[in-house]
């Protein structure tokens, strides 16, 4: 399978030593929203979705104005799924499935321009994002205006046993082939997950928000910056639950390094690695 990898909006929070590690210390940071376009024989895969056209369009009202003023995302509609879909020579009704690593805002915020896409997605996330239960899940992570169009959800329960390189694994998605399969990483959110894609010399594994700067992978040396640090703890539900992930895709790294390449969703060093003309965090 061929896959594209697409940056599906840039962030720029204050403070760039401190988010990327590099720069000064006062200049805008640098994120992205990493997401996959994955060919298959059953049509066009996204694999997170990124902003959406009306988020880049109207941003404090599509994202609320607390998300915009942390992250000053760049309203640029050429960075949605949607006009990469259709620069890369397809339709947008190519696009059949959206696989969701979980539901935050900018994440499922493109599933909108793909309303008549499946959406798969774990179960206790769809229960968090459209039932939230505690705090943190109310604080306005999970925007309901992005499913205002009743997708057509497809929802899985933990896993049965499956596996995958040792980790539990939901292996068998609806209408998809079983190059794609389901990792469960929770802690960020309830019901997050991991994507794995087999692209044939090696698997990639989107971690989504299991992690948010590229050395807190590293399997000898893991290390982050302050603003990340700290960010990962004020949004994650469950800390126990999220640093067992963490330490898990540090293990696969470790001992799979040569057939598994992981990345997360938002930074920029680790989405520069497949897409050159990305932003990366020195500029």
């Amino acid at each position: 399978m061929r896959v594209h990898h697409l940056n599906c909006a840039t962030l720029r929070p204050p403070l760039r030593r401190l988010v990327n590690g590099t720069g000064k210390l006062f200049e805008a940071g640098t994120m992205v929203c990493h997401c996959l376009l994955v060919e298959t024989d059953e049509g066009l895969v996204l694999v997170d979705s990124g902003l959406g056209t009306a988020d880049v369009r109207d941003p404090v009202g599509s994202l609320g104005g607390r998300f915009v003023r942390l992250t000053r995302p760049r309203a640029d509609l050429r960075e949605t799924a949607r006009h990469q879909v259709t620069e890369l020579g397809y339709r947008p009704e190519d696009v059949r499935h959206i696989v969701l690593t979980h539901l935050d805002l900018d994440h499922a915020g493109g599933i909108v321009d793909f309303p008549w896409a499946r959406v798969h997605v774990h179960a206790r996330e769809l229960a968090a994002a459209t039932r939230p239960s505690t705090g943190k899940e109310k604080t306005g992570r999970y925007r309901p205006n992005h499913w205002a169009h009743g997708p057509d959800w497809v929802t899985y329960p933990d896993t049965s046993g499956d596996t995958w390189f040792d980790l539990p694994a939901v292996r068998q998605l609806d209408g998809l082939p079983p190059e794609i399969l389901l990792v469960p990483l929770p802690g960020h959110t309830r019901g997050h997950t991991g994507v794995a894609v087999d692209t044939g010399p090696t698997w990639l594994l989107h971690a989504g928000d299991a992690y948010f700067f590229h050395g807190e992978s590293d399997p000898v040396r893991p290390h982050s910056t302050a603003a990340m640090w700290a960010f990962q703890r004020l949004m994650q539900v469950d800390g126990t639950a999220r640093r067992d992930s963490a330490a898990m895709l540090r293990r696969l790294r470790g001992a799979h390094g040569d057939r598994v390449e992981v990345f997360s969703a938002h930074d920029a060093v680790e989405l520069a690695r497949y897409d050159r003309s990305a932003p990366t965090a020195a500029r």
